[in-house]
């Protein structure tokens, strides 16, 4: 029976890698899967999924707008799919994740996101929150802060060393921009406005 699952992190916890992994279980298997990825995300190149670590796959992309029910519903219709994989999660749309749960509800096709919970303002992006929502199996894949508590919470800088407090939610960046931290240093940077 195929369940829409939401594994969640801050910044830098192996979100992509574990996605990826998953995919070559998959295919190891000789079962199909069909990779997504956020259109925004074009950090290394449009139409792949690269992980931290260097390993990168193929995908299809998915835009803000776009009907994710009738696009898995047309690869299925081409493919025995047992199982979608997306990437950078947080940034579907609320309707986008009631499409998706609507695809394990009536096409018996799992589901699997990947994404972050909350922005550097410590708000929840519309995908993660509908996903906290409605998915029928959370998991938190855990990374350290520098104290070595779990970094639930990321911070945006300049590149510097400056923490930047208000800005775009959806900007896309990497270890250039952000740092996963616990939630104590995620308060004590944005007082003092530097990590």
């Amino acid at each position: 029976m195929a369940k829409l699952y939401f594994s969640y992190a801050a910044m830098n916890a192996g979100k992509s890698t574990l996605l990826l992994q998953v995919a070559h279980n998959y295919a190891e298997q000789g079962m199909k899967t069909y990779l997504l990825n956020a259109a925004l995300d074009d950090r290394h190149g449009s139409g792949y999924i690269t992980s931290r670590i260097g390993i990168q796959k193929a995908c299809d992309r998915y835009g803000p707008q776009e009907d994710l029910f009738s696009k898995i519903q047309d690869k299925v219709q081409e493919e025995d799919l047992v199982c979608v994989l997306i990437d950078e999660a947080q940034w579907l749309s609320g309707a986008q994740v009631r499409q998706l749960a609507r695809v394990v509800d009536e096409l018996d096709v799992a589901i699997m996101c990947y994404g972050l919970r909350t922005d550097f303002q410590g708000e929840l992006f519309p995908g993660s929150q509908s996903l906290l929502a409605l998915a029928d199996e959370l998991r938190e894949i855990r990374t350290v802060c520098h104290c070595g508590r779990n970094a639930v919470m990321t911070l945006r800088t300049d590149g510097q060393g400056t923490v930047m407090i208000d800005g775009p939610q959806n900007q896309v960046g990497g270890n250039e921009s952000y740092v996963s931290v616990c939630r104590r240093h995620w308060s004590q940077a944005r007082e003092k406005g530097s990590v």
